[in-house]
């Protein structure tokens, strides 16, 4: 009787597929969660690249180099640009967990001009402009209770 039963097959794919099934379900969902979170760490990078381009193509009258300071106006024109895509106050973040705009730091730091040459020539320096970010990173799987507390997404 017990070696019909030693011998005996049927059902060894349903143990099988019981031992692999939860190895399997991990893979699957850590790989969404990962696929998730370049994904956000893409759209910050673009944030940031985006709030960098519109910085930098202001008036040299909003940059102080003796100061190293940014105007007021743009930075929080920057902040705005990098956090919602759009310049005016308020609108939609570009990521659900983005809400503060303070999260976007701008700055400046005053470059040499004889390392840029030619269409600086006569200007005291250059200004570098630097904009970064730190924003709160979302899981996919938040509402399952699987939080990411204190994992954040930083790009400069």
């Amino acid at each position: 009787m017990i070696r019909r039963l030693l011998l005996d097959r049927a059902g060894a794919a349903a143990a099988e597929m019981a031992l692999i099934a939860p190895l399997l379900i991990i893979l699957m969902f850590g790989s969404f969660e990962l696929g998730n979170y370049f994904w956000n760490n893409h759209i910050v990078a673009k944030a940031v690249r985006d709030g960098a381009r519109y910085a930098s193509r202001q008036s040299f009258d909003n940059f102080n180099c003796t100061a190293s300071t940014v105007a007021t106006g743009v930075i929080t024109d920057t902040q705005n640009l990098t956090r919602t895509d759009q310049i005016a106050s308020g609108g939609t973040a570009r990521l659900a967990a983005w809400t503060a705009a303070n999260s976007v730091s701008v700055s400046m730091r005053p470059a040499n001009v004889s390392a840029y040459g030619g269409f600086y020539t006569g200007m005291d320096c250059v200004p570098v402009v630097v904009v970064s970010a730190t924003v709160p990173y979302r899981s996919l799987f938040g509402a399952l209770g699987f939080n990411a507390t204190g994992l954040n997404i930083t790009s400069a």
